[in-house]
């Protein structure tokens, strides 16, 4: 079949999250698994961009309201990535370093999905799927449906897939005249508390939907922004489909973002070289244990609760275990974690921003993994984080749930069920005994590093999805 994925973000085109991994690996054994799928993102000024070859194989005009953007589609010419790659470039739109965070962006991802429509039409073969990714995308199934010009399509299959469900794509009925023209008596379709909820709108329309774990299918029929008895409405066409990784990209053994290669069978040694690489880097001493967070430092991921964390575990074990905080995001917490630098120096450090091959090597060289989210849909760095041999220290809550099991029950990590201080400080404090217990230490971290968190089995449950709603009439 062929299939379409349409998303803003996809690794290593653009990633600000979880998002860009998923669609820049799914798509890739799904090909694998024989089907013609094609991935299209805004093209945005990044590096990717820079240093790959495109083609353009179409051009047109978006048309939104009154505005009217010239567009080019680009093809990456080498398939690099394991499927064909297209670019959405609407250079007065897009033309930018940053994927989020602009005052237009409800008009850059309305452009980007005519845009991306407009393009499947001209080439005048009807794709069997098109799975959209988030809110960005979420008007897709409605304009199949309705909107005049892409009549053509109305028998295509739509998938939602829901990364996170918090972020909804809100916008007033002041803009509807920026949609393609459809019949209004469908118009109720787009609304949800008198406003367009363009993820709403998805869940409606799509014949399907999924969520990035079982568990966050479960907990979005609770808490979801306002969308709970919408989503309790739809569960007979959900499912919750748990995240894979890309194991050849996060593969410890071939694995060049590291310092020292090593697997299941020799762990012990390349995870010492990795470790005193890394507590090199950043002043640490590499004979005690190293805790490390990696990702956003927002409330969502418990952000908020580091700097006291980080202060209480410290002194509670005063020169006996490191800290080290790789991200970005509020500039509170940010201040306040380098802050920690003067107090705790040789036993802490920071490192504002995001770095892709320093986060394989905190992974490599780290003995644990911190995620206090308070939000976490599915949850990659914890899988990451047991692929390099590193025990994730983690809130029970969507994906971490599902994948994080308590050694305590003979799992492969620490689990705490509150995003507070004090859940987290005692999770520090029972790894610090476990860290000292060499033998059972090592039995947990081998249980994460034997784990199937690969993509196959995810790609065939996807691949079930479509050939179900392909037979509905």
């Amino acid at each position: 079949m062929e299939i379409f994925h349409i998303s803003a973000e996809c690794y290593p085109m653009a990633k600000v999250g979880g998002l860009a991994d998923v669609v820049g690996a799914l798509p890739k054994y799904q090909k694998n698994a024989g089907h013609d799928v094609r991935v299209v993102v805004p093209c945005y000024d990044t590096k990717f961009r820079k240093e790959n070859d495109f083609e353009c194989v179409h051009w047109g005009t978006v048309k939104l309201g009154n505005f009217n953007f010239p567009f080019s589609v680009l093809k990456e010419t080498t398939d690099k990535l394991g499927y064909e790659l297209y670019l959405i470039e609407i250079n007065e739109l897009f033309n930018r370093s940053n994927v989020y965070g602009y005052e237009d962006d409800i008009e850059r991802f309305l452009s980007f999905q005519i845009a991306v429509l407009d393009w499947i039409i001209a080439r005048n073969k009807v794709p069997d799927i098109i799975n959209c990714h988030d809110h960005h995308t979420g008007l897709i199934p409605f304009l199949l449906q309705v909107a005049y010009k892409y009549e053509s399509l109305k028998d295509v299959k739509t998938v939602i897939t829901i990364h996170n469900g918090l972020y909804q794509g809100w916008f007033g009925f002041d803009k509807l005249y920026y949609l393609p023209e459809f019949d209004l008596k469908h118009v109720g379709l787009l609304e949800w508390n008198n406003s367009i909820n363009s993820l709403a709108v998805a869940v409606k329309c799509a014949n399907a939907v999924t969520t990035v774990s079982p568990s966050y299918l479960n907990e979005i029929n609770q808490y979801a922004n306002g969308l709970e008895s919408l989503f309790n409405s739809v569960r007979n066409k959900s499912k919750g489909i748990l995240n894979g990784i890309d194991i050849e990209v996060w593969n410890p053994f071939k694995d060049p973002m590291i310092s020292e290669h090593y697997s299941i069978e020799n762990f012990e040694i390349g995870k010492k070289k990795n470790k005193e690489k890394l507590c090199e880097q950043f002043e640490l001493d590499s004979s005690k244990p190293l805790f490390s967070f990696i990702g956003r430092l927002f409330d969502e991921k418990g952000g908020d609760l580091l700097p006291h964390v980080a202060a209480l575990a410290l002194s509670e074990h005063f020169e006996e275990i490191n800290i080290l905080i790789l991200g970005s995001g509020n500039s509170e917490i940010e201040s306040q974690l380098t802050q920690l630098r003067n107090d705790y120096k040789g036993n802490y450090n920071v490192f504002i921003g995001y770095n892709e091959d320093l986060a394989h090597l905190i992974y490599a060289g780290s003995d644990y993994i911190l995620m206090p989210s308070r939000v976490e849909p599915c949850g990659l760095n914890q899988m990451y984080a047991m692929r390099y041999g590193t025990v994730p220290i983690v809130r029970r809550t969507g994906g971490l749930r599902d994948t994080v099991i308590d050694f305590g029950d003979e799992g492969n990590g620490i689990c705490h069920d509150q995003a507070s201080v004090a859940d987290i400080t005692y999770s520090i404090n029972r790894a610090v005994k476990l860290y000292d217990d060499k033998e059972k230490f090592n039995k947990v971290l081998k249980r994460g590093m034997s784990a199937d968190h690969s993509w196959e089995r995810v790609c065939q449950e996807y691949i079930e999805i479509y050939n179900l709603i392909i037979q509905q009439k």
